[in-house]
Formats: C-alpha cells, sequence, structure tokens
C-alpha cells in the first residue's frame, strides 16, 4: 500500500481509502463489515463515512467493525446535511456541530475522530462560529484533524483566513467530487489547495459507476446498480457522460486494464490529491480497485484521458451537495 500524507498535516492516509456510502444501505451488515476487514487486511487505512450515510446505520457498522482494531485506522466522518426536519437539524452551528458529534462517537464506539467534516457550506452560521467550535474540539481531544466537503475555492480560502488570523485550526483537506467525468475542481480549487496545502479527497472518482464501465451505451441500467436500487441517481446518466465512460473503457481495455483501475490511477496522479475513496458492496470490487496502485500510466495514457476529458473542466460539476439555503 501507498501511503501519502494528508494535506501539510504529518497524516498518513492510504492512497485508496474506503468510502462507506453504501454500508448498511446497497450492503448488508455482515457484507461490510467482510469488506472493512479486507480493505484493513490490504493496508487501506482510511475510512470515510457520515452521519447521515443509511440513515446512521453506516457508522454503526463501522463501530462494530473496528472493535479492537480503531488504532489501525484513520477514521473520518461528516456533519452538516440534514439529519431531521427540526430547526437546528442541519447546518454548522455550534449547538448542531458538538451534538452531531457526540452521537457520532457513540455509533463508532471511540473517543475520538482522526477527521471530523463538514458535510457542506452553511451560509446560515458564521465561519468563525464554525470554526471556532471545530478548534473546541480539537482542543478537547475528541476531534484530531478538521475537514471541509463541498466548499466552493472562495469558501475554503475564506475559512482558511480566518482560522490563520484567529489562531484556529485549520482544515487539513477538503473533498468534492473530482474525477475524468468532472475535473470543474482544477479551475480554481486544485490550484488553491495546492498553494495553501489542504489535501483534496475525491469522492464520486468513477462517476458513480458510470466509469467503471457498467452504464455503459449497450448495457442501460443493470440490476442492483445504484441507479437501479436508487433511481434519483439516473439525473447522473447523460450522454456525454456514458460516452466518455466508453472510451475510457476502450482505452483500458486496449492495455488489459479495468476502466475502474484507469480512472482510479489516472485520479491519483493529480496534483494535491491525498486519497481517493472508493466505495464497494463487495470484496470483489474492492480488490479489483486496488489494482490501481499497481499500474504505472506514460505519457501516451496520460495525454490520451487529459484529451478525452478535457470538456469536463468547464460547466457544472457531476455532483454537489449544498441543500442550505441562506435565511434572512
Amino acid at each position: 500500500m501507498q501511503y501519502r500524507r494528508l494535506g501539510n498535516s504529518g497524516l498518513q492516509v492510504s492512497a485508496l481509502g474506503l468510502g462507506a456510502n453504501a454500508f448498511g444501505k446497497r450492503a448488508d451488515r455482515d457484507t461490510s463489515i467482510s469488506i472493512i476487514e479486507h480493505a484493513l487486511d490490504r493496508g487501506i487505512n482510511f475510512i470515510d463515512t457520515a452521519n447521515i450515510y443509511a440513515n446512521t446505520e453506516s457508522e454503526s457498522i463501522i463501530g462494530q467493525a473496528l472493535a479492537g482494531k480503531r488504532h489501525d485506522v484513520v477514521l473520518a466522518t461528516k456533519a452538516g446535511l440534514p439529519r431531521g426536519q427540526g430547526p437546528n437539524d442541519s447546518g454548522s452551528s455550534r449547538y448542531h456541530l458538538q451534538r452531531e458529534l457526540e452521537n457520532s462517537l457513540r455509533r463508532l464506539r471511540t473517543d475520538c475522530v482522526d477527521l471530523y467534516q463538514i458535510h457542506t457550506f452553511d451560509p446560515n452560521t458564521p465561519l468563525d462560529e464554525t470554526l471556532r467550535t471545530l478548534d473546541d474540539m480539537i482542543r478537547s481531544g475528541k476531534v484530531r484533524y478538521i475537514g471541509a466537503s463541498n466548499y466552493a475555492a472562495w469558501e475554503l480560502m475564506k475559512a482558511l483566513a480566518i482560522s490563520d488570523r484567529q489562531g484556529y485550526a485549520r482544515y487539513i483537506s477538503t473533498q468534492v467530487s473530482y474525477s475524468l467525468a468532472d475535473r470543474t475542481p482544477e479551475q480554481e480549487l486544485v490550484p488553491l489547495c495546492a498553494d495553501q496545502g489542504v489535501g483534496i479527497i475525491p469522492y464520486f472518482p468513477l462517476a458513480g459507476g458510470i466509469l467503471s464501465g457498467k452504464y455503459g451505451a449497450a448495457n442501460g441500467v443493470p440490476a442492483g446498480s445504484r441507479a437501479d436500487t436508487d433511481p434519483t441517481f439516473r439525473r447522473f446518466l447523460d450522454e456525454k457522460t456514458i460516452a466518455l465512460g466508453d472510451r475510457v473503457g476502450r482505452l483500458a481495455a486496449e492495455r488489459g486494464w479495468s476502466p475502474s483501475v484507469l480512472s482510479l490511477a489516472w485520479l491519483m496522479d493529480r496534483p494535491a490529491v491525498s486519497t481517493v475513496i472508493v466505495g464497494a458492496t463487495r470484496v470483489g470490487q474492492l480488490e479489483e480497485n486496488l489494482k490501481s496502485l499497481e499500474i504505472g500510466l506514460d505519457a501516451e495514457v496520460k495525454a490520451a484521458l487529459d484529451e478525452m476529458s478535457e470538456p469536463f473542466r468547464y460547466g457544472k460539476p457531476f455532483a454537489v451537495y449544498r441543500p442550505l439555503v441562506r435565511t434572512e
């Protein structure tokens, strides 16, 4: 396994991380635990979840799976997206974050989260309040490092500037949709992170499976796929993205690789990327994705991938989660 520093911190994380969005939803408890155990056996030390995944079941499963193994893992979770209908059931206020951290610690069966992330920017809470709260959490020993998610470049830079001015702990990472099918972070966020020492953690690295080839033009929607079990995901299945998946698949086949392996290897090679989180619903899927660590991309392959994905540097991001709206 390859390990990298997460941003400018001293924290070492596996180049391939395990995303836990499917645990308790598309993968049942026993399957999820088997996937976690296999990931640890193969050297993966970064596990990423959130308080909303599978209606909190993902965190509970991870807590059970890590019993007696907690010290082997860099454990990351998030808060900020809605957990209920009440006026304080979402956002990044001190009230909401403190409550959600305690609930996450209980479900994860741990006394400390290694990376606590704000799931999306909250326009209704002053950044100073959020950052002071996160700094207090670090000082309390319940959080080791903090990260952002779904922040625009200007929002992230504003947060870093406030932390520097006030002496608060800085965000060491940011999660963002980033893949061959979504290169929009390269316009502003990637240069910012490279300059400020913030590690990028891409989510949707395979564009929700489109870059794996499962949604090829001739395949339709396979049974058991995300678009099959979650019909709202079908909004991502546009002709341009599926056509890109087909092109990536043909290039991968010429080299004897799977399109998933090629797509992940390309992403790991990008500037400022610290770890790439990939979900799994079965052990074999995880094992296949681990092959991305073993291949080397030559200049010809990189140029071909850059050329075919160039249109995806512009336009709308593949995915962004910003349900919070400003209230007066």
